[in-house]
């Protein structure tokens, strides 16, 4: 009986060792969790004769602005083929200005249009411009005329202001004023009100969730990252909300995938240049807010971008040079 009772202890002991190293061979077996895909950035659109604004339209493509060329241009966010969607707008007349931003209200798009007014060297009206055709428009809001009339209560050079962005709200659109620091309330019937002004913040891109805005401020020159700012604010009243802070030069503020806000910064500004001017080349980065009071890059090395747009989990940055550039796997 003992040899019999030793056996059985023996047999145990081994079969425990085969069931320990059975599992360690099904540990060390398993398949490894796949890596998480880190962002990807590539050119899908070169040669627009100067990037600047940017939406999605109908159809779920891109439609762009081309300041030097008064364009907008349809652009498929697959294949990058670009067509012409309206032409014959006021070119920029300067560095900047001319086509800077659309948004599309039903199917109808509209444009604005900047720095191509008479105290720049222009002769052209500085506002909201309907596209009404290929080649035809109807300006059914003249911002310059009401900015030379209203003038803001801080310092500025040029009358007519300089209006970067706009976005759907109601029914008409928000747009900022990043020389005259404020935002105007432009209604599809051509009526202009001020929505909010500010210190001199430098107020540019556009985000509309509800009733509450989301701006980006590129803060004043030489815009230090402690001032490019993200905020919120609900028009009717005068309270604004930081969101979050740490960006350089900031041009642009969307939603992309998951409710994440981003934000698009243009990057190192060189102190002494004029005010207006862009960042230095290839500095500019694709940002995230961190939901802590700042944001983590996801993509760095951009080259002058101006507007940010998202079709699912990509980005599409355009550029200050006339490219958009193409970046996957940003929640990553």
């Amino acid at each position: 009986m003992g040899e019999t009772k030793a056996s059985t202890a023996r047999v145990r002991v081994l079969a425990q060792a085969v069931l320990v190293l059975a599992l360690a061979g099904s540990v060390l077996m398993a398949p490894s969790a796949p890596a998480t895909a880190l962002p990807t950035a590539t050119l899908l659109v070169a040669g627009l004769a100067g990037g600047s604004g940017s939406t999605v339209g109908p159809g779920g493509v891109l439609y762009v602005t081309e300041r030097e060329a008064g364009r907008v241009s349809r652009v498929d966010p697959q294949t990058g083929a670009v067509t012409t969607y309206a032409s014959g707008l006021p070119p920029a007349v300067l560095p900047l200005g001319g086509a800077m931003d659309l948004a599309f209200f039903g199917g109808t798009a509209y444009v604005l249009v900047t720095l191509v007014g008479p105290d720049v060297g222009g002769s052209d009206v500085v506002g909201i411009y309907r596209v009404d055709g290929p080649d035809d428009f109807t300006v059914i809001a003249d911002i310059g005329a009401w900015s030379i009339a209203n003038p803001p209560a801080t310092a500025f050079d040029v009358p007519s202001g300089v209006q970067y962005a706009m976005d759907k709200f109601r029914n008409g659109f928000l747009v900022t004023d990043g020389h005259h620091n404020r935002v105007l309330w432009v209604t599809l019937d051509g009526e202009i009100t001020e929505v909010i002004a500010f210190g001199n913040n430098v107020p540019t891109g556009l985000q509309v969730r509800g009733n509450t805005v989301y701006m980006a401020e590129a803060g004043p020159t030489p815009h230090l990252p402690e001032n490019g700012k993200i905020v919120s604010f609900q028009p009717g009243s005068d309270s604004v909300t930081q969101v979050a802070s740490g960006g350089r030069l900031l041009v642009d503020v969307e939603f992309g995938p998951k409710h994440d806000l981003f934000a698009l910064a243009q990057g190192v500004f060189t102190p002494g240049n004029p005010a207006g001017s862009p960042a230095n080349p290839n500095t500019g980065e694709l940002l995230r807010v961190d939901g802590q009071g700042g944001f983590t890059v996801v993509e760095e090395g951009l080259n002058q971008p101006t507007s940010l747009e998202f079709i699912g989990d990509t980005a599409y940055v355009v550029t200050l040079g006339g490219e958009i550039w193409k970046i996957t796997d940003v929640t990553s």
